[in-house]
């Protein structure tokens, strides 16, 4: 039995039972999956952040992969701190209709969102300028958006997709407009795959109307975020979406890796056994993907698909079970679907 060593970045509110309905999976796995703990609790981080964020830098750098669960944003916000702290340039929201779940809208989705991690509106926080005016910096990179181009086209040549880059380059001409040059740039590299610039604005009509014609989407950072929460939401909630962020070497490979549910520590239900595990299971399944496993990592999407298409889920969902049984029932349906 191969065995992959992780860290595991412990947090808040319902994060000790995503962590159990992990463990539940694990232990189905025929890997074995050795864990580096670290605790990024509100209450460690309190104590001691900059140890918390010292040891969480140490394990993800000796370690093949991270599985982060849900922390509190309180001090700061610790996924903006390990994005800087990593030195992550790419985050990929997949987001694709799920079998069984009731959503608002009626027409299948499968999108790949891939977004940059830095720059946009988020790295300056702005300042008033006398009592009745604010003014904030963006900056965009090149770096950073030609990874995240280069991410895009070479996923979308694995899944023979199309690529969509999308910004308000005719009106932010300077910054937008060097996203998509740096896109461009990577584009001319796979000239089999088919590339189209799209305003924002057109990209969300796009989606609603035509989802079926948006495959793989890249963005920069504040788009990134907005395209991902407006998808999830089609697809019946934040809490069925994972996310995976990437740092790189210089040689363009991958130097950090991790995983976790887009969703947030919920603390209104924490400890009630009725957490929704479904996004934290499916980025296990794409962190095993990651890890050299992609059969393993297809058979756990499988059985999470398999048991909510059955009505085996959470409250949240219609189903009956609780967190504790949905991770029970997806290790069931892993064991029958992998032999």
């Amino acid at each position: 039995m191969r065995t992959i060593r992780i860290a595991e970045l412990l947090g808040d509110g319902i994060s000790p039972e995503l962590h159990n309905a992990v463990h539940t999976i694990f232990a189905a796995l025929p890997v074995k999956i050795e864990m580096e703990e670290v605790d990024l609790s509100l209450p460690a981080r309190e104590k001691d952040a900059a140890s918390c964020y010292d040891r969480a830098l140490l394990a993800m750098s000796r370690t093949a992969a991270t599985l982060k669960y849900p922390t509190a944003t309180v001090h700061e916000s610790p996924n903006k701190v390990l994005r800087e702290r990593c030195r992550f340039s790419v985050i990929h929201r997949p987001v694709t209709t799920i079998p069984g779940v009731a959503t608002n809208f009626n027409k299948p989705i499968d999108v790949d969102i891939v977004r940059v991690a830095t720059g946009g509106t988020y790295d300056d926080a702005g300042r008033r300028i006398g009592l009745h005016s604010a003014v904030s910096v963006r900056v965009i990179e090149r770096l950073p958006c030609r990874l995240a181009g280069q991410y895009a086209f070479q996923l979308a040549g694995m899944r023979n997709r199309s690529v969509i880059s999308s910004s308000k380059y005719t009106i932010q001409q300077a910054t937008d407009g060097l996203f998509e040059e740096a896109v461009d740039e990577i584009a001319r590299q796979y000239p089999f795959i088919r590339h189209e610039r799209i305003l924002f604005d057109a990209l969300l009509a796009k989606l609603t109307m035509q989802p079926e014609s948006v495959q793989v989407v890249v963005l920069p950072n504040e788009y990134g975020d907005f395209l991902s929460d407006c998808a999830a939401g089609l697809i019946g909630g934040v809490g069925l979406a994972e996310s995976a962020s990437y740092s790189y070497h210089e040689d363009g490979s991958v130097a950090m890796a991790m995983f976790d549910p887009a969703g947030g520590s919920a603390p209104d239900i924490a400890g009630k056994n009725i957490a929704n595990p479904t996004a934290v299971l499916m980025a296990v399944g794409s962190m095993l993907a990651f890890l050299r496993e992609p059969t393993v990592g297809r058979d756990i999407r499988a059985a999470v698909f398999d048991c909510l298409s059955q009505k085996k889920c959470t409250p949240d969902l219609g189903g009956k079970l609780g967190t504790d049984a949905f991770a029970a029932a997806v290790a069931d349906a892993f064991t029958r679907i992998h032999k």
